[in-house]
C-alpha cells in the first residue's frame, strides 16, 4: 500500500439506529391505533348509556323527557317510538358523536 491507512470501522455500520427506529416508529403506530379503537368503544358504550336513560326517561315523561334526558348526556333523540301494546313500551334511538345507539324501556306497573 502506498502509505494510506484505512480505518477498519467494524460495528453495524448504523444498522442498529435504523432497526431502532422503525421499532419506535411501529410502536408508536401501534399505540396510535388502540387510542382510537378505545374511544370507539367509549363512545359506543356513552351513546348505549344515553339511550337507556333516554328510554326510561321517555317512557314516564314521553317524548320531551326523552330528548332532554339525551342531550344532559351528550347526544342527540334520533327517533322515539311508541310499541304497541298494554306495556308501553317506547323506543328511542340517539346519536353521540356519530354512534347510533338504541333501547327500549316500559312504564311500571
Amino acid at each position: 500500500m502506498d502509505g494510506v491507512r484505512t480505518r477498519d470501522r467494524g460495528g453495524d455500520g448504523g444498522h442498529a439506529v435504523l432497526l431502532a427506529l422503525a421499532a419506535v416508529v411501529l410502536a408508536a403506530a401501534l399505540a396510535v391505533g388502540l387510542a382510537h379503537m378505545a374511544a370507539g368503544v367509549v363512545h359506543r358504550e356513552h351513546a348505549q348509556a344515553a339511550a337507556d336513560a333516554a328510554a326510561l326517561a321517555g317512557a314516564g315523561g314521553g317524548r320531551g323527557a326523552a330528548s332532554r334526558v339525551a342531550r344532559a348526556n351528550g347526544a342527540v333523540l334520533v327517533a322515539y317510538s311508541g310499541v304497541r301494546g298494554a306495556s308501553g313500551t317506547i323506543e328511542v334511538v340517539v346519536s353521540y358523536r356519530g354512534t347510533v345507539a338504541r333501547a327500549r324501556a316500559a312504564r311500571a306497573p
